[in-house]
């Protein structure tokens, strides 16, 4: 390790986690390389694609633009710290039952920035689900699944409220 290593302490998926890291060293090197967190897939590595979307003190981040010292005393959920979250689950089946997904490699930061667009925008329709998911890419479905399967988990939860 490095002589400038800092010791930074973060909360990962609930977990207090303590580490020396890098000072350069990238959150989403540090969830794959040292908490061995792989859902968070590293695509363009510029903040561009979204592959890596991850959610620091609750808001989605982009782990492949942002340093693992940036998030000393923060907390950090990843796609594997959704496991029981309900909004994800409903996410999950929708995106299978809708054809959203392919490959999976967009899928977990897809995820991710879908369970934000259905807890910040209950309202949201089709072209406002667009816009809130046109950060992150996909290179095979061609969207209409992804966006269906956002709209059938929105339509769900105003169902179930109303």
């Amino acid at each position: 390790m490095s002589a400038h290593a800092k010791t930074i302490s973060l909360t990962v998926n609930g977990t207090r986690v303590e580490a020396s890291v890098p000072p350069r060293q990238h959150l989403g090197d540090f969830l794959r390389e040292r908490e061995l967190l792989t859902g968070t897939h590293l695509g363009c590595e510029h903040g561009v694609c979204g592959a890596c979307t991850i959610l620091i003190d609750g808001e989605p981040a982009r782990s492949c633009i942002t340093f693992a010292v940036a998030c000393d005393g923060r907390s950090v959920t990843t796609v594997e710290g959704l496991d029981d979250d309900p909004v994800a689950a409903e996410l999950r089946e929708a995106f299978s039952a809708e054809h959203g997904l392919q490959c999976g490699f967009c899928t977990p930061g897809m995820l991710v920035a879908a369970r934000d667009v259905v807890l910040r925008c209950p309202d949201a329709d089709n072209p406002a689900i667009r816009t809130a998911m046109s950060g992150n890419l996909c290179r095979c479905t061609g969207y209409v699944g992804i966006v269906n399967a956002i709209r059938r988990v929105i339509d769900a939860r105003n169902t179930n409220a109303g």
